[in-house]
């Protein structure tokens, strides 16, 4: 079992600072593994400009929110077109940890006050102080250590902000100042814990895939090793998290009918049928035994006190909650991709909504795109006018594509940005802790002479 062993690595990188120095890149030049071995300082430059700034300025302006989802799906693509996972993330996640190391030998980054305030052109106390921390994480040159807070500072904001996951405005918010002071050893822990998730995974990466990464609230459609779609996605609720996952698409379906978990017919179902007995027929929704015959609403107890030994099913139609599409991979968890009847919901920055499926903005260009290598005849314009008509069909896939549902609070893509992620369902440090107690355990197991075969 691989780990990173900050310790090691700590002591490791201090005593390479006695080798010399070389000048760090400018912000925006790639972070090769041969100047992280050569130039501590170097490596003390996790982050290069991100592609949101570097490649597609006009993503990282402040703009009025996109208002169709072709809009929202477009300004979500521009960002970049490196995917979140590959074949490379895993020795790319460590290599973003040596450099956070290395910054955690030099004894972090500084702490902003939480009541500093900062405007172009206006001189304030904490201006350098600010410098400072951008500077550490590469999103500010390097010769940019003193001066009032300017462009060149809004636009390192802006950087930060992408690789964070906030509102790219490049003005200091209260929820980017949070961001900013969030300590060097807890972006390591959370640089761990994405490697601990990636060593256990076993995915086959074929040349089309798609990948939903939880944390980032975003799907990604790769193909030839570079994101050509990526969509918004709602996953689930912090109590209803969307589990992590390999799997394959297996088909689409349009005016899909809506099967509702036996959990929320129980919960949900039966509370809003007790307060109000036409929820069902208001809702078109009707209840069916185990042979998908109707039965009498009014015939069923909806006390909620046991489980239901009845189906609830949703008519297809714009009511529906699926939406018009719905995409089939069979997984032991029984989620699926979908379409919403409240696309609003994308609009929002936090989108944990969801009973643990993923709804996809724009999900129709995702399954155009997902048609489109094997049945060219399902484009844009032939899936659109397939829902218009009402009908329910199902289209198979006549080639698997690979999913992946995974959790990552931090990852390096490959033009060297380090991104980082609220850890919503607080999984991180649960898997640390139960990582180092297996650790315990094996230590101890291998001193013992009845147990030392298993730490082999």
């Amino acid at each position: 079992m691989q780990k990173i062993m900050i310790a090691a690595l700590a002591t490791l990188l201090a005593g390479a600072s006695a080798f010399g120095e070389t000048a760090a890149p400018a912000p925006g030049a790639p972070l090769t593994a041969a100047n992280q071995a050569t130039s501590p300082a170097a490596a003390a430059k996790p982050a290069a400009t991100p592609a949101a700034a570097s490649t597609h300025p006009a993503a990282a302006k402040a703009t009025a929110p996109a208002s169709t989802p072709e809009q929202r799906s477009a300004a979500a693509l521009a960002l970049s077109h490196e995917p979140t996972f590959d074949e490379g993330t895993e020795q790319r996640i460590r290599e973003a940890a040596l450099s956070y190391s290395d910054i955690a030998v030099r004894g972090g980054w500084p702490t902003i006050p939480n009541d500093a305030k900062f405007a172009i052109g206006a001189a304030g106390p904490n201006d350098d102080l600010l410098r400072k921390r951008l500077i550490m994480t590469g999103d500010l040159a390097d010769d940019k250590t003193t001066g009032a807070f300017d462009d060149a500072v809004a636009e390192a904001v802006r950087r930060f902000q992408a690789r964070h996951g906030l509102a790219p405005t490049g003005t200091v918010t209260p929820r980017t100042l949070a961001a900013l002071n969030v300590s060097v050893q807890k972006r390591i822990k959370q640089l761990e814990a994405s490697l601990e998730r990636i060593e256990h995974m076993n995915f086959s990466f074929g040349q089309r895939y798609v990948v939903v990464n939880i944390p980032a609230t975003f799907a990604e459609a790769v193909e030839d090793d570079k994101v050509v779609r990526r969509y918004r996605v709602i996953v689930g609720k912090t109590e209803k998290p969307s589990p992590t996952l390999t799997a394959e698409i297996t088909g689409v379906v349009l005016n899909p009918t809506w099967t509702v978990p036996a959990s929320i017919a129980k919960t949900e179902i039966s509370a809003h049928m007790r307060k109000d007995p036409t929820y069902l027929s208001r809702m078109h929704m009707e209840v069916l035994d185990a042979r998908d015959n109707p039965i009498d609403p009014h015939s069923v107890d909806w006390s909620g006190t046991h489980a239901p030994n009845f189906t609830v099913r949703q008519q297809n139609g714009s009511f529906n909650a699926l939406g018009a599409v719905k995409i089939d991979m069979p997984n032991s968890y029984s989620v699926y991709m979908h379409d919403t009847n409240q696309r609003n919901l994308f609009s929002d920055d936090y989108r944990f909504d969801s009973h643990g499926c993923s709804r996809v903005d724009n999900v129709r260009d995702l399954a155009a795109w997902l048609l489109s290598e094997e049945m060219p005849k399902w484009n844009r314009a032939a899936i659109d006018a397939a829902i218009a008509t009402g009908a329910h069909q199902e289209v198979v896939l006549p080639k698997k594509v690979p999913v992946a549902w995974i959790y990552l609070t931090a990852w390096m893509t490959r033009d060297q940005t380090v991104q980082f992620r609220n850890d919503v369902y607080s999984q991180d440090e649960e898997l640390l802790e139960a990582t180092a107690e297996e650790a315990a355990f094996f230590n101890q197991a291998a001193g013992h002479p009845l147990t030392a075969h298993l730490a082999q």
